[in-house]
This record gives C-alpha cells, structure tokens and sequence, in this order.
C-alpha cells in the first residue's frame, strides 16, 4: 500500500479515532485539499454510495471540515 493509499484508508475508515489521527499527521495545505475532495464526495454524483458514507463519516469525525459546501 502506497503512502497515498494508506492516508485514504484511514480517512475513509469510518472509524473516528483513525480519522482523526491521520487527519493530526497532515499539513494545513493537505487538511484544505482533504476536506474539498470529501464535501465534493458527499455532494457530487458520480461516487459509490458506500465511498460517499465514508466521505460523510470523515466529515462529521473531522469539524474543523466544516458543512460541506
């Protein structure tokens, strides 16, 4: 598993603890880029129902994420 894949496994786990812990290990430019590529997921079509639950989880682990928008 590459770094890339790693990173998305955890933000993507539903699990809050790994969320949140992923989410510590990311620069400020990384947290913006993470939190846009997860509303766009909650929000646009074209994605899995599941991958979406996923994005949402993040989301709602992540605050600082804020709404999607």
């Amino acid at each position: 598993m590459t770094g890339l894949d790693s990173l998305w496994d955890k933000l993507l786990s539903r699990d809050p603890k790994r969320i949140r812990s992923q989410w510590r290990d990311l620069s400020e430019e990384e947290r913006r880029a993470v939190c846009a590529h997860l509303q766009r997921m909650v929000r646009e079509e074209g994605w899995h129902p599941a991958q979406r639950e996923s994005a949402q989880a993040a989301l709602d682990a992540l605050p600082e994420c804020g709404p999607p928008r």
